[in-house]
């Protein structure tokens, strides 16, 4: 996949930083922060079995959408604790490295 379809996250991540800072009743991702870490970390959970569900029943297209609802909460959650992509993502290439 080109870079500039991943440098999208970098791009959700600073929305949602936005969103975190600066909330709006009109905001999902405002919402989910003010209903805390408990709340959005079940949110990660809930999507993650429905991508590992939609996966075991081959659906394609269930699984890239489940995916990305996972992928957005997650990245909320990781704002949340004060975590920012690049911290996971060096964490991954010091893994890499050490394979």
């Amino acid at each position: 996949m080109p870079n500039s379809k991943l440098d999208f996250l970098n791009t959700l991540e600073e929305i949602i930083l936005a969103r975190q800072s600066e909330p709006s009743t009109e905001s999902y991702t405002a919402q989910l922060f003010a209903a805390g870490t408990q709340r959005i970390a079940q949110k990660v959970g809930e999507e993650a079995v429905e991508v590992a569900l939609a996966a075991c029943l081959q659906q394609r297209d269930e699984t890239v959408n489940e995916a990305a609802d996972l992928l957005y909460h997650l990245v909320v959650l990781l704002a949340d604790r004060n975590i920012t992509l690049g911290e996971v993502v060096a964490t991954l290439q010091s893994r890499h490295a050490t394979q």
